[in-house]
Formats: structure tokens, C-alpha cells, sequence
């Protein structure tokens, strides 16, 4: 009885602990030494919806690929072995034909697209090497509890696209470049300690928030750079009517406008987007972050109002920081 007993109490304990094990680990090589050498193929050999985390390790190298994580698969790890020698790279733009010779659009340049819901990625570059051709993201995420650490996201015009009304993002201690709207979208997303560099005088942020949505993007402790000579760069303009973007406690360089952010004229279907959107700040530091002559539609935050700034507050309930 007693043994029984002991097995019931292993089987428990199995089951109650089963949620942090990696039920999969899975090897990608250049050199043939993992289980793939592609990156798409070792995506597609995961079981749809499986039981738990799947692991993908994916050694230093540049992979050539276009490479989507289906709605179909979900919790999944791409953990790259170095992020500046492991590299995801593609070179489509809105405009370029594709192999059935349509023209390739602004959704669909991405190098890197992720649809399923709890993907995690760290240590790894994923870049757009196409620039100045037209719009061509680098990662485009439409997946909910999407969280990235210590990578690089390169590209020039639109380099991350945060996708989706649904869908909450958490960027931790990664490196952004592009030249004009190289973050934009409608999801809700967090940048937490990540520098952000700016290659053309232009926009830095597009966000698309729709009205039924508190928050979009909000940048907490992160280093606004630029290319040298570059001097004038907005933290943002509203790509939809009630766009909010947020910098707390950022540094920002000198190629920072004093007046900070852009309303977009000029946009015919929406022509009053400053009287909408929601533009903020919070101890805002660094040569560009005087806001004294900030456009008087935007607001300065008060220490009270950072009380709804956490990260569950901003997702709704969701903590990405604890695992």
C-alpha cells in the first residue's frame, strides 16, 4: 500500500511540475552537427499545439531564411548561441516580386513572422538587409505573451512590425535600428532597457493603437542613439487616429526635434490624428530630452500616473518578467 502510495505521490508530483520542463530540445546547425540545418524545417518538425515548451538551439551562423511560426504552434524557444553570430536574414520589400511574380507588400517582407502565441526568442539577430527599396520588416509579430531578450532587430524602414489588436509584446535589452516607422503597429508592447537607433531623419515610432486599447507602445529605462548626422528625429507620429506611445525614464540623444512628436498631416482619411492619439513622457533625459518645447498636445507624466504603468497594469494581467 505503502509503495502505491509513493507512486501516486511521484505521478503528483510529475504532473504539477510538468509546466516548466521543455518536453522538446531541439539542435540547428549550419555545419550538420544539430538535428536541422534549417531553422523553418526544425519550426515544422514541432507537433502542433503541444503539450509544453518546445526548445530550439540554434548555433552561430547566418541563416538565409524566411522563416513563420504558424498560429499551429505555440510555446516555442528560439535560443540563438550568440546573438551577433547567429543571424536570421532576408531581403524582401513592398514592391520586390515574389516567386508566383505578385508584388511582395509591406506584411508580407517580414524575415522573421511570428503567429503563435507564447514564442520566446533570445540571443539572436534577425535582420532586413533590404533598405531604401521600400518598406521591409524584419519581424513581425502577431502572436499574444510575445516576449524577446537580448537580440538584435535590424533593418530601415518598418523593421518591427507589432501586429494585432490582441497581441502583447515584451522587448528586453535589445538593440532596434531602422530609419522611418521602424517600430509600428497595434499591438501593446513594452521596451524595457533597449537602445533604439535611429539611420535617417525621420520617425522613430508608428503606432496604430485602436480606441478600446489603454496603452501601446511604453518604453521604460531604454537609450534613443542615431547614426552619425542624423539631427532630426521624432519619437513619433500616429499611424491611426488613437496611436499612444510612451517614454519613461529614456535617454535620448540630440537628434531628438524638441518638439518630439509628429502628427502626420497630410493623411486624407484621418486628418486630425494629434486630437486622438496619446503621446507621453517621463523622465525623459539626455540632449534630447528637454520637453519644454514639446507640441502641446502631448503630455508630461506625473509620479502618480506611473502607478499605471507596470507591466501587468499594461498587459492586462500578464507579467513577462516572471516566468
Amino acid at each position: 500500500m505503502k509503495k502505491l502510495f509513493l507512486i501516486f505521490l511521484i505521478s503528483m508530483a510529475n504532473f504539477l511540475f510538468a509546466g516548466n520542463d521543455q518536453y522538446i530540445k531541439i539542435t540547428v546547425a549550419k555545419d550538420g552537427s544539430g538535428d536541422f540545418t534549417s531553422i523553418q524545417k526544425a519550426i515544422n518538425s514541432i507537433r502542433d499545439l503541444g503539450p509544453e515548451e518546445a526548445l530550439i538551439l540554434i548555433k552561430s551562423g547566418t541563416y538565409h531564411e524566411k522563416v513563420v511560426i504558424p498560429s499551429s504552434k505555440h510555446k516555442i524557444t528560439l535560443e540563438g548561441e550568440n546573438k551577433d553570430n547567429t543571424i536570421i536574414t532576408n531581403n524582401d520589400f513592398s514592391g520586390k516580386p515574389d516567386s508566383f511574380n505578385e508584388k511582395i507588400t509591406t506584411f508580407n517582407s517580414y524575415t522573421l513572422l511570428v503567429m503563435g502565441d507564447d514564442i520566446k526568442i533570445s540571443n539572436i539577430t534577425v535582420q532586413n538587409t533590404s533598405c531604401n527599396e521600400g518598406q521591409a520588416v524584419s519581424l513581425h509579430v502577431e502572436g499574444d505573451r510575445f516576449i524577446i531578450k537580448n537580440s538584435i532587430i535590424s533593418g530601415c524602414q518598418d523593421t518591427v512590425y507589432s501586429a494585432t489588436n490582441h497581441s502583447r509584446q515584451y522587448f528586453e535589452n535589445c538593440f532596434i535600428e531602422g530609419t522611418t516607422d521602424f517600430i509600428f503597429g497595434q499591438a501593446t508592447v513594452v521596451f524595457k532597457n533597449c537602445t533604439i537607433k535611429s539611420l535617417a531623419d525621420s520617425f522613430i515610432t508608428a503606432a496604430a493603437t485602436e480606441a478600446d486599447r489603454k496603452y501601446g507602445f511604453v518604453f521604460f529605462d531604454c537609450t534613443l542613439t542615431a547614426k552619425e548626422g542624423i539631427t532630426k528625429v521624432y519619437l513619433g507620429r500616429p499611424w491611426r487616429p488613437y496611436a499612444k506611445t510612451v517614454f519613461i525614464n529614456t535617454e535620448m540623444g540630440k537628434h531628438i526635434l524638441p518638439e518630439g512628436w509628429n502628427p502626420w498631416k497630410g493623411d486624407k482619411m484621418f486628418p486630425d490624428k494629434e486630437k486622438t492619439a496619446y503621446y507621453a513622457e517621463f523622465g525623459s533625459i539626455g540632449e534630447g530630452g528637454n520637453t519644454s518645447k514639446r507640441v502641446n498636445w502631448s503630455h508630461q507624466l506625473t509620479k502618480k500616473n506611473l502607478k499605471n504603468y507596470t507591466p501587468e497594469k499594461i498587459f492586462d494581467g500578464w507579467n513577462p518578467q516572471h516566468k
